[in-house]
């Protein structure tokens, strides 16, 4: 005679468990695991849309040859694509820590300071931007303040002819004003996830350094930044994918135009190129990070 299976408390909280998660599993499978299988399939392959579907035909190394051999604008934008995240991220990292840390204070105004750097992460996904920058083409979750907006707040040319300066000076103080504000306006996200690190560090530990005698530096080095380890590796990985999928992004710009050309097999080629760089830097950085840093913290 059989027993009956004993169906414990825990045990119909994981069968529940898993009934909520299995759509998201379903979800993942079909829209995330499915492509990019896909997508390592096409670099091998010659990809046409035909009627009823796409027709592929197997081709070997031929896409990755052509755009390293053949095309003349895939290695100078890699470069620049890895150039850019190697001086964006860094200031990135930085400047939303500065600022979550000051942002989690005890002072008047703090909510107003908080929805203020966080609005441009809102405004980015929403149609406020569409009515702001009609002119701009392009998708709308893409639109970054570029040199229209900036140019807009201060005319560095007017500056320039004012001063007597060569026109060389203006082109750099409005390219570095850009810049600026390119980096202010991908700060959201990073800022909202260091405040959040900060309120799960124990306010006792604080406490301590004070009786202690520790001064405010002592306290960023020592409790402070040991504590945010874990937070510093999430802001560092979000801002690469970020940056890195951004359609402002010079090798997803090259990439999307091989895909309006239908030339899928070239675009998956270059986009996977890319990603292996960005992933063996970024896999780099964390690998010193936690060699270095956080074990040494813990």
């Amino acid at each position: 005679m059989k027993l009956k299976k004993h169906r414990g408390i825990e045990t119909l909280k994981s069968r529940y468990g898993l009934m909520f998660v299995t759509p998201w599993i379903i979800g993942l499978l079909l829209f995330f695991v499915y492509p990019i299988f896909q997508s390592l399939i096409y670099i091998f392959s010659d990809v046409r849309v035909v009627v009823g579907g796409t027709m592929m035909k197997w081709v070997g190394l031929d896409n990755i040859n052509y755009i390293f051999q053949k095309d003349p604008e895939f290695a100078n934008n890699l470069g620049q694509g890895l150039f850019t995240l190697l001086y964006t991220c860094p200031v990135i990292l930085i400047l939303s820590m500065i600022i979550g840390i000051m942002l989690s204070g005890q002072f008047k105004g703090r909510l107003f300071f908080r929805v203020v750097y966080f609005l441009p992460a809102i405004m980015a996904a929403g149609s406020v931007l569409a009515m702001l920058f009609q002119y701009q083409a392009g998708d709308v979750s893409s639109i970054q303040s570029d040199e229209s907006v900036s140019s807009g707040m201060i005319d560095v040319s007017e500056i320039i002819a004012f001063t007597g300066l060569p026109q060389q000076i203006g082109d750099f103080i409005s390219t570095t004003l850009s810049g600026i504000m390119n980096i202010i306006w991908s700060c959201g996200i990073q800022i909202v996830l260091f405040i959040s690190g900060m309120q799960t560090i124990p306010e006792l530990l604080y406490e301590v350094g004070k009786v202690e005698g520790a001064t405010k530096w002592e306290e960023f080095w020592f409790i402070t930044l040991p504590m945010l380890s874990n937070v510093i590796v999430l802001v560092l990985v979000f801002t690469v994918v970020d940056a890195m999928t951004s359609q402002t992004d010079v090798v997803m710009t090259q990439a999307y135009a091989l895909m309006d050309s239908q030339l899928y097999g070239r675009a998956s080629a270059m986009l996977w190129t890319y990603f292996l760089c960005v992933g063996a830097a970024t896999g780099l950085v964390l690998w010193l990070y936690n060699r270095f840093c956080a074990s040494r913290w813990q």
